[in-house]
């Protein structure tokens, strides 16, 4: 069923503010966006690492943002759930922010995460003290991003990396406070620590004054329910899909090399017709019968 973008970004605004907890799948293609939805997501996560990596590139912004739009889209018109880019740093300044916020409406994306690192970012998840940007900077994109939004139900979420860098508990407030002054729709406080520690500490200091995001790659061991109790409002699942496809595929060549023949593992992969269905196939066929001379 073909939904509008209208409807998607109302959706996607509507688990971010929800008394649940919606959990959101990372996809770094259509065909994983597909995947995703049919597995019961409510929401997609176009994430940056993961369309990166496919690309073959690091995740340092080596990606232009119109490679990763175009990807973003492709997500967008092949689900009917909602797609989150995960818009980095917004590619620049606020002036980049504001186009791409833009762009996002017109190619039917539901929301954006900017965090406040300085651009080119570098992964979370490599080496220590990341330099973060000014508060006042980081400010003016969210509101640009507000200001620039298509449909008003767009979701801008305010990632910030001050517990990442190093920088304390302290002023991952002070930001999450300033960002949801600017109009941030919601705070995505991120973590590398291998259990959720600081961001229940966090959670539980923010006092629930707009809805918090959480992205547990490291402390993956936390139940839900841990973070049900503290409120949160969407976990996020960020890269989960394209590892265990690097795993898969690294299982399979090998298994075909080693074999010189693929009889041993063709019953432990995706049929013709599963990857037929998992594209626009289906439609392709009711416009031969219904347009073919």
């Amino acid at each position: 069923m073909k939904v509008n973008y209208q409807d998607k970004c109302r959706a996607l605004k509507s688990y971010i503010l929800g008394d649940d907890i919606t959990f959101v799948m990372e996809a770094h293609n259509a065909l994983s966006a597909r995947i995703a939805q049919e597995a019961g997501f409510r929401a997609v996560w176009a994430s940056g690492l993961s369309i990166s990596a496919t690309l073959g590139l690091a995740d340092r912004n080596h990606a232009s943002w119109t490679q990763v739009l175009d990807v973003a889209e492709f997500m967008a018109d092949h689900v009917s759930v909602p797609v989150l880019l995960d818009g980095d740093t917004g590619f620049g300044n606020y002036q980049n922010v504001m186009r791409l916020t833009r762009k996002l409406g017109q190619r039917g994306i539901a929301g954006v995460c900017l965090e406040d690192k300085i651009f080119p970012k570098l992964n979370s998840f490599l080496g220590d003290n990341q330099e973060l940007t000014p508060i006042d900077d980081f400010c003016s994109k969210l509101r640009a991003a507000k200001d620039s939004q298509v449909d008003e139900n767009f979701s801008v979420i305010a990632r910030t990396e001050t517990l990442i860098a190093g920088r304390g508990m302290e002023e991952a407030l002070e930001r999450a406070e300033r960002y949801r002054e600017a109009g941030a729709d919601a705070i995505l406080i991120h973590s590398k620590r291998k259990t959720a520690d600081e961001v229940l500490e966090f959670a539980r200091r923010w006092e629930r004054r707009s809805p918090l995001v959480v992205v547990p790659t490291m402390y993956y061991r936390t139940p839900a329910s841990a973070f049900r109790d503290a409120g949160i409002s969407c976990v996020i699942w960020a890269n989960h899909s394209l590892r265990s496809s690097i795993s898969a595929m690294r299982r399979t060549t090998s298994a075909i090399m080693r074999n010189e023949s693929v009889a041993p593992i063709e019953e432990d992969i995706a049929s013709l017709d599963e990857v037929f269905n998992l594209t626009g196939e289906v439609q392709a066929r009711e416009a031969d019968k219904r347009y073919a001379l």
